[in-house]
């Protein structure tokens, strides 16, 4: 099974599962130099924004506030108050 469709299936098990929270994995693109985060994947709140989420990202990595950081969907940069 390609590594795409293990972690589709991981995803829809996890949201069988835990139907009220969603699965993200995050991963750091290969030219940034912002810290590698101590955890990958996350069960959230299905009522988390985009926004909140980021702060919790910022927080774990210890990114200062001048550094930028941007969160992909599919390849798709959402609104922080999503």
């Amino acid at each position: 099974m390609p590594f795409c469709e293990k972690r589709q299936a991981e995803g829809q098990r996890i949201r069988f599962k835990y139907s009220d929270r969603i699965p993200v994995i995050c991963e750091k693109a290969d030219r940034s130099d912002i810290p590698d985060i101590d955890k990958k994947k996350f069960l959230v709140p299905a009522d988390l924004t985009v926004g909140q989420f980021v702060y919790v990202i910022r927080k774990r990595i210890k990114l200062s506030p001048e550094k930028a950081i941007f969160i992909f969907v599919n390849n798709v940069l959402p609104p922080t108050g999503m």
